[in-house]
C-alpha cells in the first residue's frame, strides 16, 4: 500500500473507533453477565423455586390449561402461549384485547401437570436494566436502530484495522510484544495483538447484534410478505372467534411436522398470528434448529392445518443471529470462551482510547503510517 493509501485507512480506522468506541463499552460491558444470564437467574431465583414432578407425570388438556389460566384473569383474552424448553411448564399471556401493548399484557406460568399457578416473574431486576441498557438504550426501537447503525460503524473499524495491521504482524511472530520499548509501544502491541485474536469474534457479534436491532422491521416485513402470502383465501373475511380447540391446533401442526416441538402458540388477532388463526410455531431438536422456526396456521374456527412452511431466510437468519449473539449453542464452555473474548474485546477498546489520548505526534507521523508506509519499517518509532 502507498503511503496516502495508508493515510487514508488511518483516518477511517481511527474515526469509526473512536465514535463508536463509548458504545461498544457499554456493550461489551453489559454483555458480559448477560452471557450467563440463564445461570444468573438460578443463583438469584429469579424464576422462583419449582419441585418438577416425577419423570412420566402426564400432562394436562391445553384446554384445561387455558381455561385455569382465563379464570384467573376474567375479562382478558389469551394472547400467546409458550412451552418450557427442560420443564414441564407452560406460559400464558393474556391481555384486554389481542392487539394490547406490552405494558397491558399479563405473563403466567403453570405446573403442566397439576395446572397449579406458579411465584409470578419477578420484573424490573438488575438483569432485565442491563439487557434493556443493551438491547435499546431505553428508547425503543430509535435506541435499537441506532445501535445497529454504531454496529455498522464498528465493523467498518474492524475492516480498516485488520487492512491497516495485518502486512504489519505478518513480519512479527503470533504474540510478539516489544516490552523494552515505551509504555505506549506496548500497548500498542497488545492492542494489535489482542485485535487479531478478537477479530473474528468481534465481528460475528458486531454483525448478530446489527441484524438483532432489525428484529421488528424484520418481523413486520414477514408479515406483509409470507404470511399474507399463507392467508391469502382469508384477506377479506371478517375476523372469526376462536371455537377450535388448542390442544386439537396443537396435535394437528405435530402430525403435520412429527420432528419438531412447539415452541410457542399465538392466538388469533397478535402480532404473529392472523385475525382467522391459532399459529403453532415449531422448532427442531437440535441444537441448531431448536433455533429454526416453522409456522404452521389452524383455522380457529373449524381446527383444520390450512398452510405451514419453513420461516424465509431472512427471519431465519434473525432467529440464529441471537443465540449466536450471546454464544447459547454449545453450554456453558462456549459461554466461558464469549465472556474470554469479550474481555478481550474491552482491553481492545481501552487500550486503543489509551493510544489516541496519548498520542504526541501530528497524524502526520502516525505509528500506523510509519509501519505501513513506503518505507518497510517493522516498528513505529516512539
Amino acid at each position: 500500500m502507498t503511503r496516502n493509501t495508508v493515510r487514508a485507512w488511518s483516518v477511517v480506522h481511527k474515526w469509526t473507533s473512536l465514535v463508536s468506541t463509548a458504545f461498544m463499552l457499554m456493550l461489551c460491558l453489559t454483555g458480559l453477565p448477560l452471557i450467563f444470564h440463564h445461570e444468573i437467574d438460578e443463583a438469584l431465583g429469579t424464576h422462583g423455586t419449582y419441585e418438577a414432578p416425577p419423570l412420566g407425570t402426564p400432562t394436562l388438556s391445553l384446554d384445561r390449561m387455558m381455561a385455569v389460566a382465563l379464570a384467573e384473569r376474567p375479562g382478558e383474552v389469551p394472547l400467546y402461549l409458550s412451552f418450557d424448553e427442560d420443564r414441564p411448564v407452560i406460559n400464558v399471556t393474556t391481555g384486554p384485547r389481542p392487539d394490547a401493548d406490552d405494558a397491558a399484557m399479563h405473563f403466567a406460568s403453570f405446573d403442566w401437570t397439576s395446572a397449579q399457578a406458579l411465584p409470578p416473574h419477578p420484573q424490573g431486576g438488575v438483569m432485565d436494566f442491563i439487557l434493556t441498557l443493551h438491547i435499546e438504550m431505553f428508547m425503543g426501537l430509535p435506541g435499537m436502530l441506532f445501535l445497529g447503525f454504531m454496529g455498522l460503524v464498528v465493523f467498518a473499524a474492524i475492516v480498516s484495522g485488520v487492512v491497516l495491521y495485518a502486512p504489519f504482524m505478518r513480519k512479527l511472530d503470533f504474540g510478539f510484544v516489544r516490552v523494552t520499548r515505551s509504555t505506549r509501544v506496548k500497548w500498542l502491541d497488545y492492542h494489535n495483538l489482542l485485535g487479531v485474536v478478537t477479530v473474528a469474534w468481534l465481528s460475528v457479534v458486531t454483525l448478530t447484534g446489527t441484524i438483532n436491532t432489525l428484529s421488528l422491521p424484520i418481523i413486520q416485513y414477514w408479515q406483509a410478505d409470507q404470511l399474507a402470502q399463507m392467508t391469502a383465501p382469508y384477506r377479506n373475511l371478517p375476523p372469526a372467534r376462536a371455537e377450535a380447540s388448542i390442544q386439537q391446533a396443537v396435535d394437528t401442526a405435530l402430525a403435520a411436522a412429527p420432528n419438531m416441538r412447539v415452541q410457542f402458540v399465538a392466538f388469533p388477532g397478535v402480532a404473529y398470528s392472523t385475525q382467522h388463526h391459532y399459529a403453532v410455531f415449531m422448532q427442531g431438536d437440535t441444537p441448531l434448529t431448536k433455533h429454526l422456526l416453522t409456522p404452521a396456521l389452524i383455522d380457529a374456527r373449524t381446527g383444520d392445518l390450512t398452510a405451514i412452511r419453513p420461516m424465509p431466510w431472512y427471519a431465519q437468519a434473525l432467529l440464529l443471529s441471537g443465540p449466536l449473539h450471546f454464544g447459547d449453542y454449545g453450554g456453558l464452555p462456549l459461554k466461558i470462551l464469549w465472556a474470554l473474548l469479550d474481555i478481550a474485546a474491552i482491553v481492545v477498546l481501552g487500550s486503543g482510547l489509551y493510544l489516541w489520548l496519548s498520542r504526541r505526534r501530528a497524524p502526520a507521523s502516525d505509528p500506523v503510517v510509519a509501519q505501513l508506509g513506503d518505507r518497510p519499517a517493522l516498528a513505529p518509532a516512539e
